[in-house]
C-alpha cells in the first residue's frame, strides 16, 4: 500500500514544512519514504510543489504521476494540480483565497478555509497544517499520532513554542 501525495503553493506557506511533517511521520512509523522537493525560480513568493510517497513497501520510483491527495495552498496550483489528482482521489483546497468553481466530479475535493481558521489561532502561517489535518482522516499510510511525533522531531528541538500551535492547527482542520 501506499500513499502518493502532491502538495503546492507559494514559496512561504509551508509546502515544504508539511512535506516534511508527512516524510517523518512515515519514516518514524518504519514505513518507506520518498520526499521531492520542487522550488519556483523565487524562493518566497514563487511556486513551491513537493511530492510524498509513504508506502509500506519498497517504492521503486519517486515520481508521481497521478497522485492519490494533494494539498494546495493557492489558485495557480490549483488549477495546475487538479487534473494531477487520479480518479477517486482527494484534494484539499485553500478555499480562504482559492476558487473552487472548476471540479472534477471523480475526485472529491475538500475546500477548507484555511487562512481563515489559522487567523483564528494567531497565525495565518498555519493554514498549511489545518489543510494536512482536513487530508489526514483520508490518508492510509500516515494518522495523528505519526505526525504528532514528527511535529515533535522537526519542530519540538528547534522551536518548542511552535510545537503546540503547529498542532493545533492540525487538529482544527481535523474539526473542521
Amino acid at each position: 500500500m501506499m500513499d502518493k501525495i502532491l502538495l503546492a503553493g507559494f514559496g512561504g506557506q509551508g509546502v515544504m514544512f508539511v512535506g516534511k511533517i508527512l516524510t517523518y511521520a512515515g519514516m518514524l512509523d518504519g514505513r518507506e519514504v520518498c520526499w521531492i522537493p520542487s522550488y519556483g525560480p523565487e524562493m518566497r513568493g514563487g511556486t513551491a510543489n513537493c511530492s510524498v510517497l509513504v508506502a509500506d513497501e519498497e517504492i521503486h520510483s519517486p515520481v508521481i504521476e497521478y497522485a492519490d491527495f494533494a494539498i494546495v495552498l493557492n489558485q495557480p496550483s490549483y488549477d495546475k494540480f487538479l487534473p494531477r489528482v487520479k480518479p477517486g482521489g482527494v484534494l484539499v483546497a485553500n478555499s480562504s483565497i482559492i476558487s473552487t468553481a472548476e471540479k472534477r466530479d471523480d475526485i472529491e475535493v475538500i475546500a477548507v478555509p484555511a487562512g481563515d481558521m489559522a487567523n483564528e489561532l494567531g497565525n495565518v502561517s498555519l493554514a498549511n497544517m489545518v489543510c494536512l489535518g482536513a487530508l489526514l482522516p483520508k490518508l492510509t499510510m500516515v494518522d495523528m499520532a505519526s505526525v504528532e511525533k514528527a511535529v515533535s522531531a522537526v519542530v519540538g528541538k528547534k522551536k518548542p513554542e511552535l510545537y503546540e500551535l503547529n498542532l493545533a492547527a492540525v487538529r482544527k482542520g481535523l474539526g473542521q
